[in-house]
């Protein structure tokens, strides 16, 4: 659509607004069933701003645009023509207001789906009109101007993004928003998308399109997902392989593509923070539900709605349609063999590293070859086409085989903070460790910043890409920057190894049906914290209810796992993690000795194998091999890792290290991550070597692997 079909009056479409009033937020499987459902129209409002005029730049609002727009297309499909995107400078406070009004507004019946989107900066502003109130705003391309002595900015507030949204006349409305309002002072590692607040002078014509709003009928009840839940928090954006995109965006649209049946927005927004999570961001996405009291005045939302959405929900009637996917078949070569693929299904700390000679499955059961890839395309062969049916563009594809190259580094960036001198000496430090190199913050992807401690200025330390200190890496006041980065060698060790059995995730491919549940057993009854289970073997009548969005677990709590296996196979399994501290720790399965009295006797560790059909619970719940949680408060992350081959290697590299009986723990600390990690993509790895496969490679297929993450806050 050209931009002069946005250059009508406001004012003018106003009158086809309003029905009845309506609940506001109710929250439910509505985001899922609104996309997958069938429907009169499924319309949709993309908005990306990377360009700001005097503002510093963004780096991923327009991937964002270009993840939600194939992610509705191949997943849930939308229709091209029905979708609207406003990039640059097309995002102007006026046109976007326009195109809501007119490619929305306009054009949605009741029953219709719509899907509003925003990446781009927010902020807080004072308005002159009622100078005692901070209020949120989106800032458009358009930032501001000057009328004679005045500054005039052209934000949108998020009030009136919420009446707009309201007063859409059908129930079937979704927006996501990638953006937060409280600027960060100074910005760590990853660009944050808020910008200080300010006071000014709002344009006339948006205060009065705002009065113009709260008289209009709000029929509409839309569900608004936020990149943060909490007000200072900080929406973030990263840089992956190849390309910059909200980390937000990222985590939910690559969701969606492996799409769980029968599930909660509370479970989606548990996997989205655990990604984030392991894109080095604490940011907690959150949904609108829990509005303040006062906001649910101004918006003129029935106070009884507060809180509302905890309980029982209705889920997908028509699950069959929805198969999860890694990606889709977007264009077809002429020799009608080569395909391009869009692979945003697949997790964004595996896409960094995902090798050629990987192999997707087609619904049609034909298998691709994976032979290129540049960020989120790629291109792949047909591997059989004796009696294959024809490609069609739009195909779902899904992961079979994931090949990780063997030599992977840890990646340090430093910090922009840092003056040159303290950066050469930092980069000479860390490039005397194997495995670890080193880039400047913003320029290529990486793992973890070093940079100054705000606080302490005179002080280095390792954070995350999110800008939080990592616990036990701050060097002495003083202390030369050579020397803290010396100090780093054990931890960052630490660090490559989770980063290597990171890269075994696989909840949405395996084909390994398993299901395991975190539970607190202080109590009488046992709490569950968070479930995760794989994707493509849920059934369809399989409700997956369980976890927060933030999982919390407090000091001194008694833990354990549930493990289902639901495969028609055994599988084995080992459990590795990060603990608070940030120090590595593994689940030891211990043997009894024949002879428990002889000194001298090496405790041994077994294989911890579950039947086809059996429950098991881990660590086995006795006073002797309880879990039991213990400071200090900071996040915990734990991977889950099943094969149904044996994990010789990984307890081979298990044993060698010195325990005494008197170490005899269920979760005990890892002493050699790095040897048991590589260990473990070793057991992994296919042994039967595909042709052409590097041998510098692992082959991992999803027929005999899964991996599941849990991550949790202990407070």
């Amino acid at each position: 659509m050209e931009r002069r079909t946005f250059l009508h009056r406001i004012g003018s479409i106003l009158a086809v607004l309003g029905v009845t009033e309506a609940e506001w937020l109710t929250l439910g499987n509505r985001y899922y069933q609104a996309l997958a459902q069938p429907s009169p129209r499924k319309l949709a409002l993309l908005i990306g701003i990377n360009q700001y005029p005097k503002i510093p730049v963004l780096s991923g609002c327009l991937t964002d645009v270009e993840l939600q727009r194939e992610l509705l297309i191949h997943r849930f499909g939308f229709q091209g023509s029905d979708i609207l995107t406003l990039t640059e400078e097309q995002a102007s406070r006026e046109f976007i207001e326009a195109a809501f009004l007119d490619h929305l507004s306009k054009q949605a019946k009741p029953g219709d789906v719509v899907v509003f989107h925003f990446s781009g900066y927010g902020s807080r502003i004072k308005l002159e009109t009622s100078p005692d109130t901070m209020q949120n705003a989106l800032v458009s391309a358009n930032v501001s101007h000057k009328s004679q002595n005045d500054k005039i900015v052209n934000y949108i507030l998020e009030e009136t993004l919420l009446l707009l949204l309201r007063s859409l006349p059908t129930d079937q409305v979704t927006a996501v928003l990638d953006t937060s309002y409280y600027a960060p002072t100074p910005v760590l590692g990853l660009k944050s998308r808020a910008l200080q607040e300010s006071v000014a002078k709002l344009a006339a014509e948006e205060l009065d399109f705002l009065q113009q709003l709260k008289t209009q009928k709000l029929p509409s009840t839309p569900i608004v997902l936020t990149a943060t839940s909490e007000a200072k928090q900080s929406a973030r954006e990263g840089i992956f392989s190849g390309f910059s995109a909200g980390l937000f965006t990222y985590a939910l649209t690559q969701y969606l593509w492996e799409f769980t049946p029968n599930t909660t927005i509370q479970v989606a927004l548990s996997h989205v923070e655990n990604s984030l999570s392991k894109l080095g961001s604490k940011q907690q996405p959150g949904d609108m539900k829990n509005l303040s009291p006062k906001k649910r005045e101004a918006l003129n939302s029935p106070p009884s709605l507060q809180g509302k959405g905890a309980g029982g929900l209705d889920f997908l009637d028509d699950v069959d349609s929805i198969i999860g996917a890694e990606g889709a078949v977007t264009a077809i070569e002429e020799d009608g063999k080569t395909v391009h693929l869009w692979l945003a299904g697949l997790p964004a700390q595996v896409l960094l590293y995902y090798g050629v000679n990987s192999r997707f499955t087609l619904a049609t059961t034909e298998q691709l070859v994976l032979r290129s890839r540049t960020g989120l395309t790629a291109k792949a062969q047909i591997a059989k086409i004796d009696g294959a049916n024809p490609l069609q563009v739009g195909q779902l594809v899904q992961e079979a085989v994931r090949v990780l190259p063997r030599n992977i580094n840890l990646t340090i960036a430093l910090d922009t903070g840092l003056e040159r001198i303290e950066r050469v000496d930092a980069t000479s430090a860390f490039a005397a460790f194997s495995r670890t190199s080193t880039v400047v913050v913003g320029e290529k992807p990486a793992d973890y910043v070093f940079g100054k401690l705000q606080e302490i200025p005179s002080r280095y330390g390792l954070f995350s890409l999110g800008g939080e200190l990592i616990p036990n890496t701050t060097g002495e006041v003083g202390e030369a920057v050579k020397l803290t980065a010396q100090k780093l060698e054990p931890k960052l060790s630490t660090l490559l190894a989770a980063k290597l059995w990171r890269l075994t995730e696989n909840q949405g491919s395996s084909r390994l049906a398993l299901k395991a549940t975190l539970e607190i057993i202080s109590g009488i009854l046992p709490q569950v914290v968070m479930q995760r289970q794989t994707v493509r073997t849920v059934k369809p009548e399989t409700s997956i209810k369980k976890s927060l969005p933030t999982a919390v677990v407090p000091i001194g709590s008694q833990m354990q796992y549930r493990v289902q296996n639901q495969s028609d196979r055994p599988v084995y399994l080992i459990l590795v993690g990060l603990n608070n501290n940030h120090t590595a720790i593994a689940f030891y399965p211990w043997e009894t000795p024949q002879e428990p009295n002889t000194v001298d006797t090496k405790p041994l560790l077994k294989e911890v194998v579950i039947a086809p059909g059996e429950t098991l619970t881990v660590p086995q719940t006795n006073a002797a091999s309880e879990w039991v949680i213990s400071g200090p408060a900071f996040f915990c992350e734990q991977q889950l890792i099943f094969s149904t081959a044996p994990f010789s290697g990984t307890l081979a590299a298990l044993n060698i290290a010195k325990y005494s009986p008197t170490e005899e723990r269920p979760i005990a600390p890892l002493l050699n991550p790095l040897d048991v990690a590589q260990a473990l993509l070793q057991d992994l790895h296919l042994k039967t070597e595909m042709n052409s496969t590097a041998a510098d490679s692992y082959i991992l297929d999803v027929n005999n692997w899964a991996s599941l993450s849990f991550s949790f806050q202990v407070v």
